[in-house]
């Protein structure tokens, strides 16, 4: 549970099976448990889904907002 690099690991796998819930679901667990791992890697890698998904994406916007709760509470 405490591998971030492995729930990282995850969470490209996920994607590129094009599972977006669970891939984002994996990078906010990262950051849940620590923000700063890897330089801010699990944010970073989660506005790059987010870019290649596109604005319009209903993921890019669940996750955006599940993103936002998360920075800002």
């Amino acid at each position: 549970p405490n591998d971030h690099q492995a729930r990282f690991d995850l969470a490209l796998a996920l994607n590129a099976q094009d599972k977006k819930e669970q891939a984002v679901e994996q990078l906010l667990t990262v950051m849940r448990r620590s923000r700063t791992w890897n330089d801010d890697g699990a944010r970073k890698q989660l506005v790059q889904f987010f870019e290649a998904w596109g604005p319009k994406d209903e993921m890019t916007l669940q996750g955006r907002r599940q993103l936002s709760i998360l920075l800002f509470s």
